[in-house]
């Protein structure tokens, strides 16, 4: 690489160089989510993958993309990078969780407006870190360093995972019955939604959000609203092996209006008591600053609940000691009813 260096590129904003050192020092990072199946080094053309089929008859793939959306705003005012990588891995592998599927690769984007390699090495040491809390091999990415389009301190985060279920195994709400329950996993607090609203609430960029604050526990505002994004994989895997799990719904923005009804069949109705909802302190402090309504509360944030999973009644407790043994607080949250409507928020 030493001959790789362009003067001219260089005088238009854009540092081949750096990019070569920002990989060097983020193989590190890479090296510690590699699985059996990865094969090949990070600098390739593409990323290697060998899948193991052992005991899956009919294999499915199953991907998902996101990014971090304006979250990272938060990250740049702290200037702390090292934890919205776990948020871009999170919101790949907790939706195709919801299939029943398993995360066996991940991919990052990342675009800036300055290359800095050691900027651009704590973002990927976050995505190696929803790596490995998720199972899934990092096998490549792309950073691309654009002058005059994004800031020179700014950025964007982006990602791809694969995943594999066997076909038998696909979750079919269909099964669904009255009388199902409705298991809650709690939230690490804001996640990765409903930031736009965050950041106009709270005046963002010219609020104090280094100081700690009684409301959140001590914790300052901007640390609060950081905290990466909780990764269900695999306490949910832990979960299918041991009970009969009939949907999973991934709590993003549009709240439980939007995501819960997903899950649901026509015909029936996730019944749920709002003063049931174990909700978080930056939620409320949200609501009442925001002077924003119960409903868009419920309708734009998970409000606490990052995760719901329907089971048959018999095997609630079940799923409850099964989450809890694999780091879950998990709570029943509601239940099946038949219903026209396909969520009832009371």
């Amino acid at each position: 690489m030493e001959n790789s260096k362009s003067e001219a590129y260089a005088a238009a904003g854009v540092d081949i160089t750096a990019g070569y050192k920002s990989v060097e020092l983020m193989k590190e990072h890479v090296k510690k989510t590699l699985t059996s199946g990865a094969l090949g080094a990070i600098g390739g053309f593409g990323g290697l993958f060998e899948m193991d089929m052992t005991g899956i008859a009919k294999p499915v793939l199953v991907s998902g993309t996101d990014g971090v959306g304006t979250k990272l705003k938060i990250a740049f005012l702290m200037d702390k990078h090292d934890t919205v990588g776990i948020d871009c891995v999170a919101m790949c592998v907790n939706d195709i969780i919801c299939c029943g599927a398993k995360p066996l690769l991940f991919l990052d984007y990342i675009a800036c407006g300055k290359n800095v390699p050691e900027k651009i090495a704590d973002i990927v040491s976050g995505v190696a870190e929803g790596c490995v809390q998720s199972g899934a091999a990092l096998v490549g990415g792309e950073t691309a360093e654009m002058p005059g389009f994004y800031p020179i301190d700014e950025y964007d985060l982006a990602g791809f995972s694969v995943g594999v279920v066997d076909k038998d195994k696909i979750l079919d709400n269909t099964r669904m019955e009255e009388g199902d329950v409705i298991i809650a996993l709690p939230s690490s607090g804001v996640h990765s939604n409903g930031f736009s609203l965050v950041r106009k609430v709270f005046d963002i960029e010219n609020a104090d959000i280094k100081s700690p604050m009684a409301e959140l526990g001590g914790k300052s505002l901007g640390e609060t609203l950081l905290t990466p994004t909780k990764i269900y994989v695999k306490p949910m895997l832990a979960l299918f092996d041991s009970v009969d799990v009939r949907a999973v719904s991934h709590i993003t923005g549009g709240g439980f209006y939007e995501n819960i009804p997903r899950s649901i069949p026509d015909g029936f109705c996730a019944k749920i008591k709002k003063d049931d909802v174990r909700v978080l302190p930056i939620f409320k402090l949200l609501q009442e600053r925001g002077n924003i309504s119960e409903h868009d509360m419920f309708n734009t944030y998970n409000m606490g609940v990052g995760m719901t999973v329907v089971v048959k009644k018999d095997d609630a407790d079940k799923a409850i000691e099964v989450l809890k043994a694999n780091g879950e607080d998990a709570y029943v949250l509601g239940e099946i009813v038949k219903a026209d409507q396909k969520i009832e928020l009371y």
